[in-house]
């Protein structure tokens, strides 16, 4: 499981050191070989280890192509997928175009979410944690959860 916020730093080239708790994890569970694509609803990336991918790949592709949503969705999620595998050094490097679609900069943040994690611009995510909530109804399964 991947989990917790990691502040990390992109270089110029666009190289990224993942940290050594969610490496291990990698390396563990995927030979360090991961997707990363295109967050849908967001302007960040999803990064999944590289058997996760494999799993939601068919859902995406079974999505309707005359449906405008769906048509969106596999457009980003499949259009924007990118194969990395970690280097020697742990590192990743990111495309050139999935580092424009999430505005990445220097200082950017990997966030756990269970299965796959998110990676974020470093300014986007602490907006978009501090923005108000005003998407109206809360889901039904939230709405019997207790923490």
């Amino acid at each position: 499981m991947y989990y917790g916020s990691h502040s990390i730093n992109m270089d110029a080239k666009g190289r990224i050191a993942i940290p050594t708790r969610v490496r291990d994890l990698l390396q563990e569970s995927c030979a360090g070989r991961m997707v990363v694509t295109a967050h849908t609803e967001n302007r960040c990336l999803h990064v999944f280890p590289e058997h996760e991918w494999q799993e939601i790949l068919p859902k995406v592709e079974a999505l309707p192509s005359f449906n405008k949503i769906s048509r969106r969705v596999k457009l980003l999620l499949i259009g924007h997928a990118s194969p990395l595998e970690l280097d020697g050094n742990g590192r990743v490097l990111l495309p050139p175009t999935l580092r424009e679609y999430a505005s990445l900069e220097k200082k950017l943040m990997l966030v756990g979410q269970g299965k796959s994690m998110e990676l974020w611009c470093e300014k986007k995510f602490s907006q978009y944690i501090d923005s108000p909530i005003d998407d109206g109804l809360m889901p039904e399964g939230m709405q019997n959860l207790a923490l």
